[in-house]
């Protein structure tokens, strides 16, 4: 199957059927020729991250809209008018009959439809098209109208920054694992350097690539000499500051991204307890642990019932990666847009809070909790750690000053910032 056959097949299965992008997209690349991966990508990803700017865009060109039953149809269209909107190296005329190729049989009555409504938009203008996105906040941002007033109302100030940094290409960055190499002298490696290395100012292991690879082919990959992850992320264990000889939780722990990453900064000397609610992604979990040649206690369990998983001894650091709404990655995952609802965060909070208040009780006096998220949305941040500040007596916040914050109480990371993900991060003490 070629690139766009694939990549019409795994928008239904997104926008349509309400499967995940990370779901999806593995699937498909293994099918696809290698050298068509890069088109299946750009489009894939493409579509999903301006979808409502595409909706816009070919509303006029229309003259009714599409029935329910035809929805397959109006993401053809979408499609197609991807390539033409924002792919000026792909010709007119292979964009629309490429398109029209991909009609299933029983819809060849559509073959008209999409020659039309796609030649016609090939004939306005830049100043057209200009002006039909302008007519509201969802085509100009290509955001649901939901999230859209949310932000408006968490960040008054930034709400169109963190809109437009959404819609960007995020960069590819890695952690570096100083057990195995040190940061410059992994930049330095033939195959590393030819992609444009960069160290990241604000995580000592990051490394910032150019563009994407596939990281499976660069050096040390199969012997654990680095992992991917955004070093907003790594943000989290370098906040913790675990020593050896501790005892941590980690709470919520797949794909073991922060478990690896405490591990590595302790030189593998402390004991981590790795807990995951969900067994398919233990699998996932343990991996990543065996790859880096580190180890964790893993361990099934829900956060929120310590009664079916807790020995009784209490823990140094616990660190909470909370379940959230991830909007804080949308530019990585254009999918959760679409896929999220109001009803989905007030579902989040309560979660959120129920953990915190059963993860409370296990740590020792005198230790440290950190709650984070990939959220930027004010309730499962700011407002989650207001409310659990004003229940727990015992509990007060430590400062984070070395990052470049938005907010308080925590410390909020805005996506593109210094080139780093949606992230947010409160660091908890306990009272002696």
């Amino acid at each position: 199957m070629n690139a766009r056959a694939l990549a019409f097949e795994g928008l239904k299965a997104v926008l349509l059927e309400g499967r995940s992008l990370s779901a999806v997209q593995s699937e498909l690349l293994s099918r696809c020729p290698p050298q068509a991966r890069p088109l299946l990508q750009k489009l894939l990803f493409g579509v999903l991250r301006w979808h409502g700017s595409l909706q816009a865009l070919l509303k006029p060109l229309m003259k009714r809209p599409l029935k329910a039953r035809d929805a397959d149809i109006g993401l053809l269209l979408e499609l197609g008018a991807f390539q033409l909107h924002f792919m000026d190296a792909i010709p007119a005329h292979a964009a629309v009959n490429e398109t029209i190729r991909l009609l299933p049989k029983k819809k060849q009555w559509a073959r008209g439809l999409i020659n039309g409504v796609l030649r016609n938009l090939t004939r306005t203008d830049e100043a057209e098209r200009a002006r039909w996105l302008a007519c509201c906040d969802r085509a100009r941002y290509s955001h649901p109208d939901w999230l859209i007033d949310r932000l408006k109302r968490d960040w008054p100030d930034h709400w169109s920054q963190i809109l437009e940094a959404n819609n960007e290409d995020p960069p590819l960055t890695l952690r570096v694992n100083p057990l195995k190499i040190e940061r410059d002298a992994f930049m330095a490696l033939p195959d590393v350097a030819a992609l444009d290395p960069r160290p990241h100012p604000l995580a000592p292991q990051a490394v910032v690539l150019r563009e994407g690879t596939d990281v499976r082919r660069l050096p040390g990959f199969d012997e654990g000499w680095f992992s991917v992850q955004d070093a907003a992320a790594q943000q989290a264990a370098h906040l913790l500051d675990p020593r050896p000889g501790e005892r941590i939780l980690d709470a919520c722990a797949a794909p073991g991204g922060k478990t690896t990453h405490l591990l590595e900064l302790t030189r593998d000397q402390t004991h981590v307890l790795a807990l995951e609610k969900d067994p398919a992604r233990i699998e996932r979990l343990q991996e990543n642990l065996e790859r880096l040649r580190l180890h964790a206690q893993v361990r099934q369990g829900d956060a929120a019932r310590p009664d079916d998983w807790w020995d009784g001894e209490p823990f140094d650091r616990i660190l909470l990666d909370a379940p959230c709404s991830a909007t804080g990655i949308i530019r990585r995952h254009p999918d959760i847009k679409w896929h999220r609802t109001p009803e989905d965060i007030e579902a989040l909070t309560r979660t959120q809070a129920a953990i915190l208040d059963a993860l409370w009780p296990l740590l020792k006096p005198g230790g440290r909790m950190l709650y984070a998220t990939c959220s930027v949305l004010a309730a499962e941040n700011r407002g989650q750690i207001n409310a659990f500040l004003t229940r727990t007596p015992d509990a007060r916040l430590v400062p984070i000053d070395h990052l470049p914050c938005h907010g308080t109480p925590g410390c909020q990371l805005l996506p593109g910032v210094q080139e780093m993900d949606g992230f947010f991060h409160a660091l908890l003490e306990k009272s002696p």
